[in-house]
């Protein structure tokens, strides 16, 4: 059953938790969620002014942000939405919107290494858990061996990253969400794939294979497939390595030191450093790494046409 209602101009339809299950891979698994069908993006400002989520309430400070997650990134974002608001207004939509995906996606790592810390100080363990590391150390590429060494070798992986280094750089690789990729696969990052569903490059380079641009259900799937990639690729030990010591050390891992470690993340090398770095500090997105999630159920955005009414 649906309740419909109006909210500040934007309809509202309440669903049941059985519903909510059709927003698994949208939400990360909430299990109470609203649904928020958006006209445009006049209701989404409308929502935020709403929910006190607005340049105002940052500037004084107050750092919560309320659980939203948008289905889809709209394609007329990238093909019209885009060139017809200001620049900051598009970075406004942008940040605010991709900001509460990056806390989810934080959310759910620090879920799994409190279990692995609460297991790590253990002795033998129950059957089910020895498979949940096992498992966990498959996604996270650490390699076979014993139990212990593998939870101790989690530890350096799973681990939260700077939402002002991710939020910068999927500013950089979509361009604010306008790039192709991102309105045909909610692929924020540009991260490649070999296999499974992926967007053909226009430009596809010869002799790098038959890459494709991975593609997503949702724009979270974008963002935790992206935290992975960080946390697992060896290309990016170096960003683990620091934010390891600076957690040894009791102090704060921030995205302008984490953007010093990427200068493997692209060809531009220093280049693409210096870029990630200037995004955080003309766009003011130092704060962004002391956000926490509003005590409010989750929201989900769909736009409204690719809402079943």
């Amino acid at each position: 059953m649906m309740i419909k209602c109006w909210v500040a101009g934007v309809l509202l339809f309440l669903c049941s938790t059985l519903q909510a299950a059709d927003y698994a891979e949208a939400t990360g698994g909430e299990s109470k969620v609203s649904v928020v069908v958006l006209e445009d993006y006049h209701g989404l400002l409308d929502l935020y002014e709403q929910l006190d989520y607005t340049d105002e309430t940052w500037l004084a400070g107050d750092r919560h942000v309320p659980r939203l997650y948008l289905t889809s990134v709209p394609a007329q974002w990238g093909a019209e939405v885009s060139h017809a608001v200001t620049v900051a207004l598009k970075k406004r939509l942008f940040f605010r919107t991709v900001g509460p995906l990056v806390l989810r996606s934080n959310e759910l790592i620090l879920q799994d290494r409190k279990r692995l810390l609460g297991l790590s100080s253990r002795g033998d363990l129950p059957a089910e858990d020895k498979a949940w590391v096992r498992q966990l150390a498959e996604q996270y590429g650490v390699g076979e061996g014993a139990l212990d060494d593998q939870i101790n070798r989690l530890l350096d992986r799973v681990d939260v990253i700077p939402p002002s280094l991710i939020l910068a750089q999927a500013a950089e690789e979509s361009g604010w969400g306008t790039s192709r990729f991102a309105f045909e696969g909610n692929a924020l990052f540009g991260q490649w794939t070999w296999g499974g569903n992926g967007i053909t490059p226009k430009g596809q380079r010869s002799g790098m294979g038959d890459y494709r641009i991975a593609a997503f259900e949702s724009p979270l799937q974008s963002v935790r497939a992206h935290a992975l990639n960080l946390n697992r690729h060896s290309a990016y030990a170096a960003f683990r390595e620091l934010r390891a010591s600076q957690r040894d050390r009791g102090q704060s891992f921030t995205g302008l030191q984490a953007a010093t470690t990427l200068d493997k993340y692209s060809e531009r090398g220093m280049d693409y450093v210096k870029s990630l770095q200037s995004i955080i500090t003309f766009n003011k997105l130092q704060g962004t790494d002391d956000a926490q999630f509003a005590d409010m159920r989750a929201l989900v955005l769909v736009p409204a046409d690719q809402a079943s009414l």
